[in-house]
């Protein structure tokens, strides 16, 4: 990017740490954030408090404006600020938007319809398997997918996105020239090549608590929609999806098992209001969007494989859809645990159960 002297105000401005809400009332104010900087303290105090305006007239520290001036000036590297014409309409609905947007990637997406699909960071395999169903499907109905670049549920919503046309924007809670976390790195690098990737954090910025419940309105304020797909009721997804709604943005809860915890977040949703779904074509209606005439399953089944081995087809009727361990299969199937074991080691090589923490399986389709 050219780093010419509007985008310098507007770094310059982001980065002296004053919060969202009270650069908003500065810039509504002064009219640009060249305007703020150069107003004398008696002037910012007629519009935020004393500390807020000493901190514009200290200014960014140099080594900070710096560094983010250097990255900004790299190919690819971009700001979006709230006086563009390509700032996102629907964050200007929300009550405190961020003034100033970093983003690698293609930044057309800012400009499409967009919905939210996130979750637990510790997704059980069919919880991701239908996140990504999911938005493969949205996306290729053309729905640009939002999401937190998080583990689970995150990570497959924008790795099925990315599959199809409407592709994926990543919302994160650091500075982008950073992945959080870092096993997510090479998922990052293809967001930045075929989606997007955005952050209100200037270059720098580490991964701190407070940084993703706010980096969460983000997510929320971007979209028409929001699905939550597996969710404890400790889940930080429930932060966002009661952000959305009262964005006025629709919220979706995918149900689950009445037995697994990953299933209780969604249901409290469900009770409160959100709308129960179970394909892609239920939230296209519910958004009044067209439906395709053909694309992808909103579930991901792996191919069963009927009548090989008459143990596994016993211990997969007797899982049923619900996690068990050996012990309760042990008990409704009357087989030695060491047939139980066999039966799940071969249904795990085909495809047809996971392995969960605690000793527990799962079906996968």
């Amino acid at each position: 990017m050219i780093v010419d002297g509007h985008a310098t105000a507007w770094v310059s401005l982001q980065l002296t740490g004053a919060g969202p809400r009270k650069l908003v009332l500065l810039l509504q104010a002064f009219g640009s954030p060249q305007a703020v900087l150069d107003a004398t303290p008696a002037q910012l105090e007629r519009v935020v408090p004393p500390a807020v305006a000493r901190q514009i007239v200290a200014g960014a520290a140099s080594d900070r404006l710096a560094a983010t001036l250097g990255w900004l000036a790299d190919e690819g590297h971009e700001v979006v600020a709230l006086d563009d014409a390509d700032y996102p309409r629907p964050l200007l609905e929300i009550g405190d938007p961020p003034p100033l947007l970093y983003c690698m990637g293609r930044r057309e997406l800012l400009a499409r319809p967009a919905f939210a699909i996130v979750g637990s960071r510790n997704a059980t395999p069919q919880g991701a398997a239908d996140a990504a169903a999911f938005a493969a499907a949205l996306s290729a109905a053309g729905l640009t997918i939002v999401s937190g670049l998080a583990l689970g549920i995150d990570a497959a919503a924008h790795r099925g996105a990315l599959t199809q046309a409407g592709s994926s924007i990543a919302v994160v809670g650091t500075g982008l020239d950073r992945v959080y976390p870092a096993t997510n790195r090479d998922l990052a690098h293809a967001l930045a090549a075929g989606g997007l990737l955005l952050s209100e954090f200037a270059p720098g910025t580490p991964p701190l608590p407070a940084n993703f419940p706010r980096r969460n309105r983000i997510i929320s304020g971007l979209v028409r929609g929001l699905l939550v797909v597996e969710a404890t009721l400790k889940s930080g997804s429930l932060i966002t999806a009661r952000l959305a709604a009262e964005q006025g943005r629709e919220v979706f809860a995918l149900p689950g098992s009445i037995h697994s915890p990953f299933s209780k977040g969604c249901h409290r949703l469900i009770r409160d209001g959100a709308k129960l779904v179970e394909t892609a074509q239920d939230i296209l209606e519910e958004l009044q969007l067209p439906v395709p005439a053909a694309g992808p399953s909103p579930v991901t089944p792996a191919a069963p494989v009927v009548g090989a081995d008459p143990d596994a087809d016993a211990i997969l009727t007797a899982l049923g859809h619900a996690p068990a361990d050996v012990d309760v299969l042990v008990a409704r199937t009357g087989r030695p645990a060491a047939a139980v074991i066999a039966a799940l080691t071969t249904l795990e090589l085909e495809g047809r159960v996971a392995s969960l923490p605690g000793g527990r399986w799962q079906r996968r389709n």
